[in-house]
Order: C-alpha cells, then sequence, then structure tokens
C-alpha cells in the first residue's frame, strides 16, 4: 500500500543515500508507532530508531541535554521543550490520546468498574492496587486523594517506574490485584495472561495527549543561511506521515485515539 505516494517527496531531486532517524518517544504510543515506522522505513528508506521513555525519564534525558530528530511526548514535556527553543513550534501537532486502563490477573474476578461508586468500592475491595509513577501513574494518585480514599489506599499501593513493570506484577502477582495502566500497553500484555477490565469510568477517565515535534539546535534555528540537510528533510517527512488519515487509522486500531 502506497500510502506515502502522494505526500512524501524527497527535498532534493536525485538523493540517493537514506537517512537514520533518531526519535525519543513516550513508551505509551509503542505499539502504533512501531508499525507506523516500520512502514515509513519500507517507503522510504529512511531508518527510524525510536527510544521509549516515560514522561519523567524524558524530561531527565532531556534536561541532560540528550538530542533527536523527532519528540514525541506529552503536553508539559514538549512545552518545555518549545521554552527551551529545541523544538520548532510551527512542527508540533498532537498524534492521540491515551487513556487510562483496568486489569486484573487472568482467573481472577472482574472489578465491578460500571459507576463511579462501584469503582470506587472495587478498589477498596482489593488487596492491592498497581499503578506508574508516570503521566497516568501522576493522575490516578490525585484522582484517590480527590475521591476521599487516598489515605485507605496507600498501605495497598505498589508502584513501578513504567506501565510494563506494573502489568508485569500483575501477571506474576498473588490475591487480588487491581492494575491501571495505559490502555496501549494493557493490549500488549493482555495474551500473557491478564484480562484488561475496560476504562476506567468516563467521568474520571483522563486521556493523556501525545504531541509530535521536529527537535532543533539553537544554532540552527537561529542561522538564516542553514541549508536543510536530508536527515532534517527525512524528520519532517516522518512526521508529515505521522498526520496523514492512514497513520490514524493505524494509530486508533491500538487504541490511540
Amino acid at each position: 500500500m502506497r500510502i506515502l505516494a502522494t505526500l512524501l517527496l524527497c527535498a532534493a531531486a536525485g538523493m540517493t543515500s537514506a537517512a537514520d532517524l533518531k526519535v525519543l518517544s513516550a513508551g505509551a504510543v509503542e505499539p502504533g508507532l512501531a508499525k507506523l515506522a516500520e512502514q515509513f522505513t519500507r517507503e522510504t528508506r529512511n531508518k527510524v530508531k525510536i527510544l521509549y521513555a516515560t514522561a519523567p525519564q524524558l524530561d531527565r534525558r532531556l534536561a541532560g541535554g540528550e538530542l533527536a530528530d523527532v519528540l514525541i511526548a506529552p503536553h508539559g514535556v514538549m512545552n518545555e521543550q518549545l521554552r527551551r527553543d529545541r523544538v520548532d513550534p510551527e512542527t508540533q501537532f498532537v498524534i492521540g490520546r491515551v487513556g487510562v486502563g483496568v486489569v486484573v490477573r487472568l482467573g481472577m474476578p472482574e472489578p465491578d468498574i460500571g459507576s463511579l461508586e462501584r469503582f470506587k468500592q472495587s478498589v477498596l475491595g482489593a488487596d492491592s492496587i498497581v499503578y506508574n509513577r508516570a503521566s497516568s501513574g501522576l493522575f490516578l494518585e490525585n484522582l484517590f486523594e480527590l475521591l476521599g480514599i487516598g489515605e485507605q489506599l496507600k498501605p495497598r499501593t505498589t508502584r513501578f517506574a513504567t506501565a510494563e513493570e506494573v502489568l508485569e506484577h500483575v501477571i506474576n502477582g498473588g490475591g487480588y490485584e487491581i492494575g491501571f495502566a495505559a490502555i496501549t500497553v494493557i493490549r500488549q500484555f493482555e495474551p500473557r495472561g491478564l484480562k484488561y477490565v475496560g476504562p476506567l469510568p468516563e467521568q474520571i477517565q483522563h486521556r493523556t495527549a501525545y504531541v509530535a515535534g521536529l527537535m532543533v539546535m539553537k544554532e540552527a534555528k537561529n542561522a538564516k543561511d542553514a541549508k536543510e540537510s536530508p536527515t532534517e528533510a527525512a524528520a519532517k517527512d516522518f512526521l508529515k506521515y505521522l498526520g496523514t488519515p492512514a497513520a490514524k487509522a493505524m494509530l486508533a486500531g491500538v487504541g490511540i485515539e
């Protein structure tokens, strides 16, 4: 399927060498982004190396001076890079949003999350709850406080750095545990011994928006006569590709709205 046929035109006619792109990305979009990168490489011969991390990890890496050609991150991380002139504001756009889902180990009773009140009672009735310390985990921590059950849950709460660690713990855990993670990551792990119960009740659902943008070196940005490199051109093409209807459909298929 030639989904790039009318979109991706080489910036330099006759260019024969392919570019190697580095992408720094939030892990929640990995299920769809990995497939899109493979398709992009097949269509253009430009290779895409994606390094995944949680929002806090991205913050630390970027604060340490790490650069990439493309950044895909939650708004908070992206806004900081825009403030520091490390992302071209004209290239940024939201590629999709990911909600929070509820899981239990396969074979365990499913918690009733059909309403806010039943959700609260189900969470309070669990032996333990498990979630991460990234974007969705920070939201859940505040949510439980707002619902008035934060103090009751603290002794029974286990947290990990990533959603993957959360789900591994639930799969291999004991007792009646309820886990929370990005829906995209849950779908990846479900065949390994998880039961996806469903999304959080709509009135308390939290969807993290993931924004893509072209990373730039400040020196290059300020150089009026700077010539666009093949890598920069390929990075812009990759961003354009992420915004195509075909790409959006692929992302939607793995839970990225």
